[in-house]
């Protein structure tokens, strides 16, 4: 089912795309919703009300939308990444703005190029697959690492001290 042979109009073919990966994505990301939600149950509630974990949520909601978004340019990683940010309980003002944004992108590169790439990566595959899977695991990488810069980049930005209140004097 190749989108570049599809017989609709160029509009119709991006939105048709979009519809389908919106309903894809948040369909995983409130799976990961729900999953967490059945551990709250048993004994590993304690692990998930504890300081590390309620941290690294803190983190993933902040740092998570640029991963979410940038998951859609990869084959594979978006439905991990999408139900991690459900099942880390990402905020929805963070989530839809990146999976919406991620979602263009996603039905933009499928109805202009279809599935030119998965045809150009298995056929790289067939001709080596330590070449294939080698240029999968270097483009994750490089995602990765951008992901990593942003994050220290953030971290390490210094933050203005906050300026002392002044008290009337009497």
């Amino acid at each position: 089912m190749d989108p570049t042979q599809w017989d609709a109009p160029f509009p119709v073919v991006v939105a048709a795309l979009f519809v389908i990966v919106m309903l894809r994505a948040n369909g995983t990301f409130w799976l990961g919703r729900l999953s967490i939600l059945g551990l709250r149950r048993f004994r590993l509630s304690r692990l998930l009300e504890s300081p590390g974990f309620v941290r690294a949520s803190e983190r993933i909601d902040r740092y998570g939308a640029p991963v979410v978004t940038l998951s859609f340019l990869t084959v594979g990683f978006q439905t991990l990444a999408n139900l991690a940010a459900g099942a880390t309980g990402m905020k929805l003002r963070h989530y839809l703005p990146a999976v919406a944004i991620g979602g263009v992108f996603w039905a933009l590169i499928y109805a202009t190029v279809g599935f030119v790439g998965v045809e150009l990566f298995g056929r790289l595959y067939s001709y080596s697959p330590s070449l294939a899977v080698s240029s999968a695991v270097l483009i994750a990488l490089m995602i990765a690492g951008y992901v990593v810069w942003q994050f220290r980049r953030r971290v390490d930005q210094p933050t203005a001290p906050a300026s002392p209140a002044v008290e009337p004097s009497a």
